[in-house]
């Protein structure tokens, strides 16, 4: 297979924003490289690059997909977020923020799976608070090609498979993720992976 990158990243503290490791939201429009495979030999999850190369969010799903209970780290292996599947409830997950080493006793945001029946191709709602509303969209008919969009209906991230320079399309484990400007981008790509856990991805 292709490589993702031509060039070794470089696994420094400095290639992590520091605007993505408090959260905060990022001023600027970013194209990630999600690769689906973990960092971890044998192990499920998800590695993504910035736009130069260098890793900046991780997923590592040691036990097998789909778990209940997965974390969104930065480079060095710090949670940002913890992602739980509720016991009760078919379909929905509930995002916690890390922040001084644990995660907060209220949800930061939780995603209801949507029935394909009835929301054709709205895949997930998702509540952030008690104002923020999104949804990820699917496009086309592969499950990891979507896009995530706000209760006014902007599109803040898409997911579409990753290009070449060449023009060569890469295998179906390597995407791109657009995040539009002034948006958290931790946020979004906790969003990503609550969506790879459903589709089974990682």
């Amino acid at each position: 297979m292709a490589k993702v990158y031509p060039q070794k990243p470089t696994n420094t503290s400095s290639n992590f924003p520091s605007s993505c490791s408090n959260n905060n939201k990022i001023s600027k429009r970013e194209t990630y490289t999600l690769w689906m495979k973990s960092l971890v030999l044998h192990s499920n999850g998800c590695t993504v690059y910035d736009s130069r190369g260098h890793i900046v969010y991780r997923v590592d799903n040691y036990d097998r997909k789909g778990t209940r209970e997965v974390n969104l780290m930065d480079v060095q292996g710090t949670s940002l977020c913890t992602i739980h599947k509720r016991l009760l409830g078919f379909g929905r997950w509930d995002g916690y923020r890390c922040s001084g080493g644990g995660g907060g006793s209220k949800p930061w945001f939780k995603v209801k799976r949507c029935n394909k029946m009835v929301k054709g191709k709205v895949a997930c709602e998702i509540r952030v608070g008690r104002s923020q509303r999104y949804c990820i969209v699917r496009m086309g008919g592969k499950a990891s090609t979507f896009r995530i969009v706000n209760k006014e209906g902007k599109i803040v991230a898409q997911v579409k498979q990753k290009q070449a320079s060449s023009g060569i399309v890469l295998g179906d484990d390597v995407l791109t993720l657009e995040v539009e400007e002034d948006t958290d981008h931790s946020l979004i790509m906790a969003f990503v992976t609550v969506y790879g856990l459903i589709c089974g991805r990682m």
